[in-house]
């Protein structure tokens, strides 16, 4: 089974057991609005393009909402059986869906308290830092700081090359993926100055 596959099944578990008004991190979203997006995502083609395209984020937020009014345990099933064949996710969905998934499960399970970095796979962590290395490389906008990645064992790789001032982030590649993906909810050890550090940390994350 894909990573993608168990993370959604590990996700849709979670979120059946917290319910759907917990809170999440992205945001002020609830597990239902979550839920929702992840519907819209895989399931509204005339709504999927107002996710990446700011002009069109109305109707898309629209059909969202509607969706949230549908019963809780319908849209964890839905969510639950990947996207449909007549969806274009659908023959994609190992590639698609890994980090789409396995952030959002995070986003679940960090919206609570008490919360404690799951333990993963060596292949699980390999196949992540090969998305982290992909994520960094397009985030971070809006400055000049080179950003270094590192994982236990010493793999290290620049990816973000930019000015003279340099930030390390040093992790597992699933702490380092959720980073690049704008989460702050990590376990990370950063090098650096602090004021480069603060400015890394505020700049533009995520695809």
């Amino acid at each position: 089974m894909s990573l993608a596959r168990r993370e959604r099944h590990a996700l849709v578990k979670t979120m059946s057991e917290v319910g759907p008004d917990a809170r999440t991190l992205c945001g002020d979203w609830t597990t239902r609005d979550l839920a929702a997006h992840l519907m819209v995502r895989e399931r509204r083609v005339d709504a999927m393009p107002g996710i990446m395209i700011p002009a069109l984020a109305d109707h898309t937020e629209k059909v969202r909402r509607e969706l949230t009014d549908r019963q809780w345990a319908h849209l964890l099933a839905d969510i639950d059986s990947g996207p449909p064949k007549w969806s274009p996710l659908y023959l994609v969905d190992s590639v698609a869906n890994a980090t789409e998934m396995f952030v959002h499960h995070e986003d679940v399970r960090r919206g609570e308290s008490g919360w404690e970095p799951r333990p993963l796979s060596v292949e699980d962590q390999d196949a992540l830092w090969k998305y982290a290395r992909a994520i960094g490389r397009t985030s971070y906008g809006g400055t000049d700081i080179t950003v270094v990645f590192e994982r236990p064992g010493g793999d290290r790789v620049t990816v973000r090359k930019r000015g003279p001032r340099t930030v390390v982030l040093r992790g597992e590649p699933s702490e380092l993926l959720l980073h690049a993906f704008g989460r702050d909810e990590v376990r990370l050890e950063r090098d650096g100055n602090e004021a480069d550090i603060a400015e890394l940390t505020g700049s533009r994350r995520g695809l």
